[in-house]
């Protein structure tokens, strides 16, 4: 697994990302997820790019951003070709996005069709610049439930078209993560990592809690201590040798849990692991 944290923890914090590559470097990550905005504002800064990310022994393997698939098509395709020109600065072949605004239970027809097509034409653009778009399992979007997500991917029908699967959002969706998990691997090309303390906390997660700096944070967890299982999770995950995933976390006290996930990560591979070396020996 090649594990990155998100600089969108960082969203409220007075930090380079000199800062925070450095502190993911010697803490056992192998890369940083970009969040789009924090791309956006390091334009003028002309020495941030790859082979500078890369002095740290990091990678960038994604773009976040949100597309405006609910906009003019002129100011999709100029947003789609803008975040896939900053992903190549960054090496990045993956961006991430949203399927619209709105609950599949909610969106008409019409509208599925119009989102459909509009993502159908930003998978076009992306790729034309070699990137792929990824399309977040998460609620009040057309990826909110594994059916809405698979008909999704069958409406689009671009080889550009993948999926970042966010595990605990298919939990809240009603869905099982490893039914989910095994029915999209075909098109899953990055997971992000995070967990929440019970059902009755997932309201921390909405996007009007999440980016407000006085936003709640109780009952965002630790990785390994909340109601989604990751231990099961995981150990199907790490059947796989390939595997990109981020460690999104919107909590407070960043570095500690994000270096005491990282390292619970590692010991749980290398569990995993030892068996089969032993057997070799």
């Amino acid at each position: 697994m090649r594990l990155s944290l998100c600089t969108i923890t960082f969203r409220h914090h007075l930090l380079s990302l000199e800062d925070i590559a450095r502190w993911a470097a010697a803490n056992g990550f192998q890369g940083v997820e970009l969040w789009a905005a924090h791309a956006r504002n390091m334009q003028h800064l002309i020495d941030r790019d790859a082979a500078w990310m890369a002095s740290f022994g990091l990678s960038v393997p994604m773009l976040s951003d949100y597309l405006p698939l609910d906009e003019d098509l002129a100011s999709l395709r100029h947003a789609t070709s803008n975040l896939c020109r900053l992903a190549r600065r960054w090496g990045a072949g993956k961006v991430r996005t949203f399927a619209g605004k709105s609950a599949s239970s909610d969106t008409s027809p019409e509208a599925r069709w119009r989102l459909s097509a509009r993502l159908k034409d930003a998978c076009m653009i992306a790729q034309d610049q070699g990137c792929q778009v990824l399309v977040e399992t998460h609620p009040g979007t057309l990826a909110d439930t594994l059916a809405s997500t698979q008909r999704l991917i069958e409406e689009v029908d671009h080889p550009a078209l993948a999926i970042n699967f966010d595990t605990l959002h298919v939990w809240e969706g009603g869905d099982d993560p490893l039914a989910a998990h095994h029915a999209l691997l075909p098109h899953i090309r990055h997971y992000h990592l995070k967990n929440v303390r019970s059902r009755a906390d997932l309201g921390v997660f909405e996007p009007s809690n999440v980016y407000a700096a006085a936003g709640k944070r109780t009952g965002m967890t630790a990785l390994f201590d909340g109601a989604v299982d990751y231990l099961t999770f995981l150990d199907k995950l790490f059947e796989r040798d390939e595997v990109d995933a981020s460690l999104e976390w919107f909590g407070g006290d960043c570095f500690n849990v994000l270096a005491n996930d990282a390292r619970n990560l590692r010991l749980l591979r290398a569990d995993r692991e030892a068996p089969i070396r032993a057997g070799a020996a």
